[in-house]
């Protein structure tokens, strides 16, 4: 097996295990990181699915890693797309204040609504790019047959 076929299985079985976890709203993803942390589980899995997104991409279409004519732009796009997955985190705890990303309905911004909704753009946006990406490849595959 080359490495980017091994690289782009792993990356999907991550993405798969982490989506099916999210979707069922698994316990797995409330529990602490370890033991007496006010981090859950969730943060990082949730954090390592949304990364092997962009990098299933990457490794699954050659394409994307040796890119002509189109993909000389889309390629960029997805590789802005896994910055922005490495930086949700990051991005995410300041928006919150903590690493449960949790929000009240306090009047200031970190931890609260406006910085709640920047958030779940921010969430959904990161999983959008590669997925709006990964459509374009595809519809750019049918045109061109």
């Amino acid at each position: 097996m080359t490495q980017p076929k091994f690289y782009f299985f792993a990356s999907l079985t991550i993405f798969i295990i982490v989506a099916i976890l999210l979707i069922t709203g698994s316990f797995v993803l409330t529990e602490p990181l370890y033991n007496g942390s006010t981090i859950p589980m969730g943060t990082p899995l949730t954090w390592l699915g949304i990364m092997s997104l962009p990098l299933a991409i990457y490794f699954g279409i050659e394409r994307f890693r040796n890119p002509s004519k189109t993909y000389k732009f889309l390629s960029p796009l997805l590789k802005f797309s896994l910055a922005t997955t490495i930086l949700w985190v990051p991005v995410s705890y300041l928006l919150a204040g903590n690493l449960s990303f949790s929000f009240s309905e306090k009047e200031v911004f970190q931890g609260g609504q406006l910085a709640m909704k920047l958030f779940w753009g921010y969430s959904y946006g990161v999983v959008i790019l590669p997925l709006l990406l990964l459509i374009i490849h595809w519809v750019l595959k049918l045109v061109n047959r």
